[in-house]
């Protein structure tokens, strides 16, 4: 986490300086991203028994994943986040993994920035620590999300990158002692900065 601040620091103070940074063609390359920020998950109907409503806090996420330049505009990404964010009857985890595209803008009048936007399909696995400490199961569920963001290159290779997504996905059951106990909406929006590198 203090790499990653360091580095972020770094990238902002470079970009700073003057010089001719711009995005090059990504066709055909690799790039790899890491990110954090925070997360506004949905609020769910608490579970059987208890009539009122399941609040969430906003909660933390991170994680990273790889783009791959189909042309100069389309590009193909898959990423891996984890966030964590309580509730009134406990703690959850939620892991994404997320394969999607993304369409890149290009700005003729400052080159430096590239918005994009895009979007795919989320493969949710959601871990629940109840308050009561009793033993709950979250089904694994599939959503779609949609996403736009912006990268700011500081070199040809290195890009500064900050992203919004949503996530829709069905109900997951929450099943405790095998027997289905409620429900989990993993659904969710998110804000996040991070970095980005290409290979050549």
């Amino acid at each position: 986490m203090k790499r990653l601040t360091a580095l972020a620091c770094l990238a902002t103070a470079v970009s700073l300086l003057p010089g001719t940074a711009m995005a090059d063609s990504i066709k055909g390359q690799f790039g790899v991203t890491g990110r954090i920020g925070f997360l506004v998950p949905a609020d769910n109907d608490a579970e059987f028994g208890i009539n009122r409503t399941n609040r969430t806090d906003t909660g933390f996420i991170g994680g990273g994943g790889l783009l791959y330049g189909i042309d100069d505009r389309l590009a193909a990404d898959f990423e891996v986040t984890r966030a964590y964010f309580g509730s009134d009857t406990g703690d959850f985890q939620v892991s994404d993994v997320s394969l999607g595209g993304q369409y890149r803008f290009k700005l003729p009048q400052d080159p430096r920035f590239v918005p994009y936007a895009g979007g795919g399909l989320d493969i949710l696995v959601t871990d629940y620590d109840a308050n009561d400490g009793a033993g709950r199961h979250v089904d694994t569920t599939v959503g779609v999300h949609a996403k736009g963001g912006i990268d700011y290159f500081v070199e040809k290779q290195v890009a500064l990158t900050a992203e919004a997504k949503i996530i829709l996905a069905p109900d997951a059951d929450i099943t405790a002692g095998g027997r289905r106990s409620g429900d989990f909406d993993p659904s969710s929006f998110s804000s996040t900065v991070g970095i980005r590198y290409f290979f050549k």
